[in-house]
């Protein structure tokens, strides 16, 4: 990947993240009860090949919002970081794909099999999510997916995404 696709993704992603923060903490503040709520993703949580950028921008969401909970603690400002699994948008469809990285032919490949990881209704995800904040809850897992993925994740850090692989070879 390009350094400039990187950066731009990083920009979106993660910076965009973290400009919003900036410009809204003086008003969060002077309220009686607010919340941060930072959308990191599946990949903030497991890095997959081909999704580098992607991932690292999402794993930076996630240790920003993580270590602007504690920072915050104490405060009327919660923190809360959410890791949607598979949601039906139309983030695969819509990804922009750097230039020269694949042929057309395995970049339609690649949408096609993301896609169909994509089947919890955006509603149910909203629920969820909205839910988790009610809560208070510092981190929403969105979908079982996410689910099982953050277990796996932990209980084999390392090896995470061979056994995935083993159990869904498409991935």
């Amino acid at each position: 990947m390009r350094e400039v696709d990187f950066d731009w993704l990083f920009e979106i992603n993660f910076w965009g993240v973290v400009r919003m923060t900036r410009a809204f903490l003086p008003h969060l503040r002077a309220s009686d009860d607010a919340c941060i709520v930072n959308l990191s993703s599946l990949y903030g949580l497991i890095a997959p090949p081909g999704q580098t950028a992607y991932s690292a921008s999402k794993f930076a969401v996630r240790g920003f919002s993580n270590s602007l909970r504690y920072e915050l603690k104490g405060s009327n400002i919660g923190v809360t970081v959410v890791h949607p699994g598979g949601v039906a948008t139309a983030i695969a469809r819509n990804a922009r794909i750097p230039k020269g990285t694949m042929s057309a032919e395995e970049e339609q490949r690649r949408r096609a099999a993301a896609e169909q990881f994509l089947t919890m209704p955006p509603e149910l995800a909203g629920e969820t999510i909205v839910k988790g904040i009610e809560r208070r809850k510092a981190r929403i897992l969105v979908g079982t997916d996410a689910k099982i993925i953050s277990f796996l994740e932990r209980l084999a850090p390392v090896s995470c995404w061979k056994i995935l692989t083993r159990f869904r070879p498409s991935i």
